[in-house]
């Protein structure tokens, strides 16, 4: 297993107002977390908030290339970020207790942050399909060039990992300092994750490792 400290290569906030980031994902252009009572969307470049959606966003957030799913207590949303509606609504697989949210292959993956698992559910029905076993707390999850990572958060300790998606295996671990948590995560699908840093308010662009 592979293990070497985090490369922070930006931080953004933290931002009026905003008293935690939690859900993070990435349409192509924007960056949008979840702010406990808004969804906002952010230019990765100038780091300027462009817009903001007001809805329930207290966890994970994804994006499928069209519509935007996010965790609002109990269950997932299915929103039009261009109007901001919620479309269609399904149960979350940890009744309460989800973290991070991915989207991949036509499902969503869902992280359950106590209970250390990651599920993943049909989009429609919110049926899980299968469950992998974590050993620490989960928080954001994300899929990228058919690898599955995930961020872990436990007292001043946090990491990103890479796992292997049938096993559950940890196949590599980026530390990130002490002090510095991972709420929400998203990787631009090329080099980079972006992370929620929650109560800290402050969201982290980290460099991704290419394998080979």
């Amino acid at each position: 297993m592979k293990r070497k400290p985090a490369q922070i290569l930006r931080e953004y906030g933290p931002f009026p107002g905003i008293e935690g980031v939690h859900g993070v994902t990435y349409d192509g252009a924007h960056v949008w977390f979840a702010s406990g009572e808004k969804l906002n969307a952010l230019d990765p470049a100038s780091g300027k908030t462009l817009r903001t959606l007001d809805l329930a966003a207290d966890a994970g957030t994804a994006f499928d290339g069209q519509y935007l799913y996010q965790i609002a207590e109990r269950r997932i949303q299915k929103i039009d970020p261009q109007t901001g509606r919620v479309l269609a609504t399904i149960p979350a697989p940890g009744d309460g207790n989800d973290s991070g949210l991915a989207w991949a292959e036509g499902t969503l993956w869902v992280g359950e942050y106590r209970d250390r698992k990651i599920h993943q559910v049909d989009p429609e029905t919110g049926e899980i399909l299968r469950t992998i076993e974590s050993n620490r707390f989960v928080t954001g999850v994300t899929w990228v060039e058919g690898e599955l990572w995930h961020g872990t958060w436990e007292g001043d300790e946090s990491e990103l990992r890479r796992i292997d998606p049938v096993s559950g295996e940890v196949l590599e671990r980026l530390e990130m300092p002490p002090g510095v948590g991972v709420s929400g995560l998203e990787s631009d699908g090329a080099d980079q994750f972006f992370c929620g840093g929650g109560n800290s308010g402050k969201l982290r662009a980290v460099r991704r490792p290419r394998q080979g």
